[in-house]
């Protein structure tokens, strides 16, 4: 009849030595909740110190305890401990191994608790101050160019904080600069950068510009010019965005799909100068395109081709310049390419009177009172491009190219005067 009472007994201790084991997390438990809420206070920051002191211990004594070793809010309560004491160590030698116990800590409760995510905000806790240091960490190692380290601590930062913008953009940003040295981490600044614009981030015009160059550095002008017009739908008024569409569209051969992008943008925005300009520039670029290829070429028929597409868009160009300076006479810009477009054809015509034989005065004749006509034409454009701008060399330059070309001996040395007196570049 004694049997029973041996049996409640032993169940009696059992109950008692599994309560004490238990204890130990509890201990850690009610610790770590006193140093969360004493930290922020000077006054009761010792006692917290105190406080988280003696979770770590009780942690880690349950985390080796069979008892206690299988629990999920063991591990979690571990990994929020050790997180607090890396934040807490300003030695980055001695924070490294707390880090690591932290870490490893919150993936194993991560596996313990992955089916009733009972600590979850715990285990979340824990993580943004690990999240935390290694922005830090991340921080200090970018401002010492060490953008490959930089790029491992911001992706754990990215990791646990993934919907953040701040973390998608110093990834990246770290991931491009690694990338000059290491072409590996294209793929992954490109990456970030693209969940980034896919967000409201503040900044994202710079981040398009920036990918566009990333893009170029890879030699991957389809998605460069891919880029630029997507964040010229979404900017349409960034003058900068524009122009990088254009740049990166010329480099691509992309001069029709550009002619009709801005024509389109025109349609809606009449009284857009730039609009203008732009389709000014992108014909006068593929007038110089068609001029470098007629000078490599000897077929007659080719050349004459060509001769006429660099002549025909000069046209255009010099309209479109014209509609610019409709709308904004001081149009710098659109002064000295509309000056430049019309001198341009008066140069060439120059040049081919001048290497007429000599029994042929009546062509040079015409030839040179056509060329004078041209360069007439040209004059106040060119004028006004210095006026607007007196320390523009490629004004000076230009304006300089119309006396020659007059044979204006007198005025174009003392444009030349004007040219020497800039300062040095």
């Amino acid at each position: 009849m004694k049997v029973p009472f041996l049996i409640t007994g032993c169940l009696v201790l059992v109950s008692l030595t599994t309560f004490a084991q238990k204890g130990e997390v509890s201990n850690a438990q009610t610790k770590y909740n006193n140093y969360t809420v004493e930290k922020a206070n000077k006054l009761t920051l010792k006692q917290g110190n105190e406080d988280i002191d003696d979770a770590q211990k009780s942690i880690d004594k349950a985390t080796v305890n069979p008892k206690t070793s299988a629990l999920p809010l063991a591990w979690a309560l571990k990994g929020a401990i050790y997180s607090e004491l890396v934040l807490r160590d300003s030695v980055p030698s001695t924070a490294a191994p707390l880090f690591t116990t932290a870490d490893d800590a919150l993936k194993q409760a991560k596996i313990l608790d992955s089916v009733k995510n009972e600590n979850k905000a715990l285990i979340h806790s824990a993580y943004l101050n690990l999240a935390q240091y290694r922005f830090n960490e991340g921080r200090a190692e970018y401002q010492n160019k060490k953008y490959e380290d930089a790029y491992k601590s911001f992706d754990y930062f990215r990791q646990v904080l993934p919907d953040d913008t701040l973390s998608m953009y110093v990834t990246g940003l770290s991931a491009a600069n690694a990338a000059l040295t290491n072409p590996k981490y294209y793929d992954l600044a490109i990456t970030n950068y693209n969940k980034l614009l896919a967000t409201n981030y503040s900044q994202n015009r710079a981040i398009y510009y920036d990918l566009t160059s990333i893009y170029l550095d890879r030699k991957d002008t389809v998605n460069a010019f891919k880029t630029a017009g997507q964040a010229v739908v979404k900017y349409p008024n960034d003058n900068d965005l524009r122009r990088r569409e254009i740049e990166i569209g010329l480099q691509s051969g992309k001069q029709d799909e550009l002619i009709g992008k801005i024509q389109s943008a025109i349609t809606a925005d009449p009284k857009n100068k730039t609009l203008y300009y732009y389709e000014g520039l992108t014909y006068s670029q593929i007038a110089e395109a068609a001029e470098s290829k007629e000078t490599k070429t000897k077929d007659p028929v080719a050349k004459a081709n060509l001769d006429k597409i660099k002549t025909d868009n000069f046209g255009k160009a010099a309209d479109q310049y014209k509609q610019a300076l409709a709308i904004d006479p001081n149009y710098f810009e659109a002064n000295l390419n509309l000056g430049y477009v019309i001198i341009k054809p008066a140069i060439d015509e120059y040049n081919a009177a001048n290497e007429l034989p000599s029994n042929q005065q009546k062509q040079y004749d015409a030839a040179i009172a056509k060329s004078n006509a041209e360069f007439d034409s040209a004059k106040p454009y060119l004028q006004k491009a210095v006026d607007l701008n007196p320390k523009s060399l490629d004004a000076l330059q230009n304006l300089k190219t119309y006396y020659l070309g007059k044979k204006d001996t007198a005025d174009a040395n003392k444009v030349q005067k004007q040219i020497e007196a800039l300062p040095a570049n």
